[in-house]
Parts: structure tokens; sequence; C-alpha cells
């Protein structure tokens, strides 16, 4: 397991780039942190790995159990990339409460002058984290005190609508941190969502990640994708976030995973590994990603260090 300097080294990192995406909470219930490159992102400064938005927020810390894991998925014909913060399974993350329960001021809050909003639990009742709101509108105030004790608030409840947007935050909380979302954060920045038919699966993600056996992820870091933009949409494919991703995933990822990939590119032997579902997506990547750099680089004279291999065509597989 690798040690949290290491892993706070990569966090830095992630922070300091402004294209890169932070998500915190489970399968279902989640906040989303993004800004743009000219917004004003303030670095934490109060022990806590983050930055702080007009529109939002991140704050992580890393307990010692805490380790990482790279991986890529297959996405119809493109593919996510993710880095997951993991603890192990039974982590003691604090209380857990199935009602909506006011809390106080918000100690935690990553601007100091936040923290004298009162905080509510929404009462999803989670281990992985916990959806909140906070306020210090006075009508806000009235309508979440008269909710205290029921299960499950969601924000997008009937009985809030009376509040103005501006009035509220939306504040996940978990094992490794926070995530902050202004009442109005607007498109293209950050946003939470909570979906009880997905929650009531039970599961703690999706099942296309590679997660370790005996880890739950609590929190993931989105360095930006080589041909996507920040909205989704397709852009030219960029060499340089797609080399940046495959050191992270050579360093975090799963070895016999990585060991695949490669081989699958004509850099090693085949892993002795049952084809199971990460089998079948790690080959349907190298051939994606195998088709992209064979576009951007024709000729093998044309090849820039890290790519002075021709690249072997990648057969299509059944899934």
């Amino acid at each position: 397991m690798d040690g949290t300097s290491t892993i706070a080294d990569l966090l830095r990192a992630g922070l300091a780039d402004a294209d890169t995406a932070w998500s915190l909470g489970t399968f279902g219930a989640a906040a989303e942190f993004r800004r743009s490159r000219n917004e004003n992102a303030i670095p934490l400064e109060d022990g806590r790995l983050g930055v702080v938005t007009p529109r939002g927020g991140v704050g992580l810390k890393l307990p010692d159990a805490t380790t990482a894991f790279a991986y890529e998925t297959a996405l119809g014909e493109s593919w996510s990339h993710a880095l997951a913060l993991c603890l192990p399974k039974g982590f003691d993350g604090g209380e857990i409460r199935s009602a909506v329960t006011e809390l106080g001021p918000d100690d935690g809050a990553l601007r100091p002058t936040d923290r004298d909003g009162i905080l509510f639990d929404l009462g999803f009742g989670l281990s992985a984290c916990a959806p909140c709101l906070r306020t210090r509108d006075p009508a806000a105030l009235a309508i979440l005190r008269e909710a205290c004790g029921t299960p499950g608030l969601n924000p997008q409840d009937p009985r809030l609508a009376p509040i103005p947007p501006g009035a509220l935050t939306l504040v996940f909380t978990g094992p490794l941190g926070r995530i902050e979302v202004a009442g109005e954060a607007g498109a293209g920045g950050p946003r939470a969502h909570v979906v009880a038919s997905v929650l009531r699966l039970g599961r703690s993600h999706a099942a296309t990640a590679p997660i370790p056996a005996g880890f739950v992820p609590h929190a993931y870091m989105q360095p930006p994708h080589p041909c996507k933009d920040a909205a989704n949409a397709p852009t030219e494919f960029d060499v340089a976030r797609h080399d940046a991703f495959q050191t992270l995933l050579a360093r975090w990822g799963d070895p016999e995973l990585f060991a695949l990939k490669q081989h699958c590119l004509g850099r090693g032997e085949r892993p002795n590994r049952m084809p199971d579902r990460w089998t079948r997506s790690v080959v349907k990547v190298a051939r994606l990603q195998s088709d992209k750099l064979r576009a951007s680089f024709p000729q093998p004279s044309g090849l820039a260090e890290d790519h002075e291999r021709a690249l072997p065509v990648v057969p299509e597989t059944k899934p």
C-alpha cells in the first residue's frame, strides 16, 4: 500500500490543474467539483488539500489507510479514466444519520466566512458520504428545521422550492473530506446529485470500475481527457494528456490489467489472467487508443520518442 505523502503529491498536482475534475460520494449520490481556467481559485490553508472558488470547492484529507487506484473503462466508442481514492471496506467514517438532522454551525466549511452557516444532514443513512445543506437564511432554516426527523430529503424536494438558490449550499462530506456546491453554481461548474433509485442498488461504485476487493472508493480525481473537453464534447486527440494518464496508470493501476494493455500494444507478454469484464474493457480501450495514436502519428518516422514503435492493430473484442 502506498504512503499518503505520495498520494498527497499526486493530488496537489491535480488541484493545480484547472482542467482536472473531482468527485466525492457513492454510487447514486455524489458531488462533483470543476472550475474554469479563468476562475479565481484559492488554495485551502487549513491543512486540507483543496481549492475554493465562488461556485464551490473541494477539501480533501487523507487518513493513513488511504490508497489510490487508476483505471480506464471502455465507454461506447470512447473511454473514461479516473483515479479512485479508496479506504478499506468497513472503515469507520463517523456517525450515519437516517433522518434529517441539524448539525449546527458548519465548522468544516471551506471558507472561514461560511462557518457560521447552519449545516443539515439530509438523512440518507449512507456510510460513504453524507449529503448536507448549509444555510443562514431564516426562511430556509425554518423549512429545514421542519423537515428534521424525516428520512432522505432530496435536494430537489418540493419543500425546498420556495428557497432562493443562492441561500443554499450543497455540502457532501465523507471520510476523505468534502465538496461544496453553491446554489447558483451554474452550468459547467460544481454540481451534485442524489438518485434514490440508484442508491437502492446498494453499490459503492459502478461495476465497470476495477476497484480491488476489500476497498471502497470515496472520492475520485479525473485528469483531463485526451479527446473530450470539460463538457464531454469531442476534441482533437491530445497526446500529452494521453501520455500523462498512462504514467498514472503504470504507477497506480492494476498491474495485470496494465500488463495486458501493454501486451495488446505489442509491448510485452500476455499476463496469466482469465478473461472478465475488465480485461475485455482493457482490450477495447487499447484498440481505441491505438487508433487515435496511429492517426496522430501516421508515419513511424514522425513518432515522438514515447511512440517510436509502429503500433499493432488491436483486434475487436466481443463483450
